[in-house]
């Protein structure tokens, strides 16, 4: 009797970067961004239905660069286990760096006349800080934007996650290091403005930032970051790595067993979050027009955890819909019942929590499902 031999198993398709519909969504994304917001804005006359307003140029813009934060905090809590309350911080670096060019383009246009921020002036100080040698180079400050953010998280992540700190250990850690931090730059001696921190702008790159144009290249600048990021995270979830990394969430101590070193994808995919939060709080900065240590509170980066949460963890584009979702409905709460927002936002996360574990996008993928039914 002849053996039998088995079959060759059929090759597996390599899995898609983006489905025909992802790619849908992301050109009417680009068309959203690049084309219709800039005519709604600068063509269409005020006082048209169509038209859209400086407020809600401003608005969309603070959102889409909190919608950044969000998608950074999914890849390193959606698709890695991490739960960070201290991306915050990251996000205040990026907008002091971006800050610091804005006030040296000020120049004489401040309150005292004088070459040196309004605030150094008060202070009677008579020299800028060492910290701020070149702040005054626009590419300078840029690869501080990056730098800060990262090195500072690839010199916390590499002593916690070699400590095996995870868990609410590792959230509490990351909350405190963002507290300590906002309570040094609230410190006037540090040279950041203190309480106050950066305001009052005027220019970036020489140019007036209160002008529709400047506003709206802000925007679009701002919305395709979104948009690259988007296709960077991913991409990232789809390759090996990602795989990796949504392996050490759900089992870490098994993916040590087959080989891998857990601590250097979280230690990768730690930093490339906290980039992507300080070029968030960079694009926010000349937008919003200030810059405080209220960004590194400890309410600032949960409520990032909330967007995520909202959204739908582990999907991508669920976090930015919650930034949308939570923001959009803080801006209308604390315009006209701002004694209540606190409470809807603390009784929109208990449900989402108790309710929708998946949050938006998970129930919108079971009403399709039960709609097919």
């Amino acid at each position: 009797m002849s053996a039998v031999l088995p079959m060759a198993a059929a090759p597996q398709p390599p899995t898609r970067f983006l489905s025909m519909k992802s790619w849908f969504g992301v050109f009417a994304a680009l068309i959203a961004v690049v084309v219709l917001a800039p005519v709604l804005n600068l063509v269409v006359p005020e006082g048209n239905v169509f038209h859209m307003s400086d407020f809600a140029v401003a608005l969309v813009g603070k959102i889409m660069c909190y919608a950044i934060c969000a998608l950074a905090m999914d890849l390193i809590w959606g698709y890695t286990g991490i739960l960070s309350l201290g991306h915050g911080l990251f996000f205040a670096l990026g907008g002091y760096a971006m800050g610091m060019y804005l006030m040296r383009q000020i120049g004489r246009d401040g309150q005292y006349q004088s070459d040196m921020p309004d605030f150094m002036v008060f202070l009677n100080w008579k020299e800028f800080p060492w910290h701020w040698s070149f702040s005054d180079s626009f590419g300078f400050q840029l690869a501080m934007v990056v730098l800060a953010p990262g090195l500072l998280a690839f010199v916390f992540g590499f002593f916690a996650f070699r400590s095996r700190i995870k868990g609410v250990y590792f959230s509490i850690i990351t909350q405190a290091m963002t507290f300590a931090a906002m309570l040094l730059f609230f410190r006037n001696e540090t040279g950041f403005g203190g309480n106050n921190g950066f305001t009052d702008f005027k220019r970036i790159l020489g140019i007036t930032i209160a002008t529709p144009q400047t506003r709206m290249v802000l925007f679009v600048v701002t919305g395709l970051t979104l948009i690259g990021f988007y296709l960077l995270a991913k991409w990232l979830v789809a390759s090996k790595f990602g795989r990796v990394l949504q392996a050490i969430r759900d089992a870490e101590s098994r993916v040590m067993f087959t080989g891998y070193d857990p601590i250097k994808y979280k230690l990768t995919i730690w930093v490339i979050s906290a980039v992507m939060c300080g070029i968030a709080g960079a694009l926010y900065v000349p937008q919003v027009g200030i810059i405080n240590p209220s960004e590194m509170s400890p309410a600032a980066s949960i409520e990032m955890a909330i967007w995520a949460a909202v959204g739908g963890r582990g999907t991508l584009v669920g976090p930015i819909l919650g930034a949308f979702v939570v923001n959009g409905g803080k801006s209308v709460f604390t315009q006209y019942f701002p004694e209540f927002w606190l409470y809807v936002l603390g009784a929109m996360f208990i449900a989402v929590t108790l309710f929708l574990p998946h949050g938006i996008v998970g129930l919108l993928r079971r009403s399709k499902k039960e709609v097919r039914s």
